[in-house]
């Protein structure tokens, strides 16, 4: 299902603006909060088995000593055609009707084939059962399941987030309107550097600014239609 594609469901997508990014990576540590997100440690880390659903890319334009420094949050793109999906043998990785890339826990058994085929390297492989020393397990967010041994995880927009405002709004019997659902990342960035909503709705802030000359998508010729948007350096 395209952007485009004529849908009575909401179509999910955020938009960074990398003008506004000062790689302060808020963000990081809001979804590794509300999302239970490991902490590996210093030598699991060493081993590339680092557990991160966004990452903040750090790059350099210029020649010194005009040399500025510019940064990236990355997280899963939700692509509208998933390389990760076709690849994934027990269906626990899938496209929602609300333009999601879902990932199913209890199904996942671990072949990596999907985070083999990300283009964008967004997806962790818990290699252990990770323990959280007292009292830190209190911190869990119980909307939010603790993955185990043997799973891939990633981003997810927050889903748990999008549930409770589209409940919230059914309650109100409404649709659920531009700002009734905000992500973890998007409510900590303290640039307000990250916009979320349904780029369906044409009066959300999220399809104006996509439509913006400054728009563009990561990757973006590889086709696999992501729902991030950057809105690269203005002029």
């Amino acid at each position: 299902m395209s952007e485009t594609t004529p849908t009575n469901k909401p179509q999910w997508a955020m938009v960074i603006d990398l003008d506004r990014c000062t790689g302060c990576e808020a963000c990081v540590v809001a979804c590794n909060v509300e999302n239970n997100v490991a902490t590996v440690g210093a030598e699991e880390a060493a081993k590339g088995r680092t557990i991160n659903w966004i990452r903040i890319e750090r790059y350099f334009e210029g020649e010194y000593p005009d040399v500025r420094v510019k940064f990236r949050p990355v997280m899963c793109q939700h692509c509208e055609e998933a390389p990760c999906e076709p690849v994934c043998p027990v269906y626990a990785t899938y496209h929602t009707d609300e333009g999601l890339n879902a990932q199913v826990y209890n199904r996942c058994v671990g072949t990596r084939y999907c985070a083999n085929n990300c283009p964008y390297t967004v997806r962790s492989f818990n290699f252990f059962d990770h323990v959280w020393d007292a009292p830190l397990q209190k911190a869990w967010n119980p909307e939010v399941s603790v993955r185990s041994r043997g799973v891939m995880e990633k981003c997810t927009f927050c889903v748990q987030r999008i549930k409770a405002g589209e409940a919230k709004a059914k309650d109100e019997n409404r649709d659920v309107k531009d700002g009734d659902v905000t992500p973890a990342c998007v409510q900590t960035c303290p640039t307000k550097a990250m916009y979320f909503g349904n780029i369906a709705d044409p009066t959300s802030e999220v399809a104006k600014l996509s439509k913006s000359s400054r728009a563009t998508k990561l990757l973006e010729d590889l086709g696999t239609k992501p729902k991030v948007i950057y809105l690269n350096e203005g002029e």
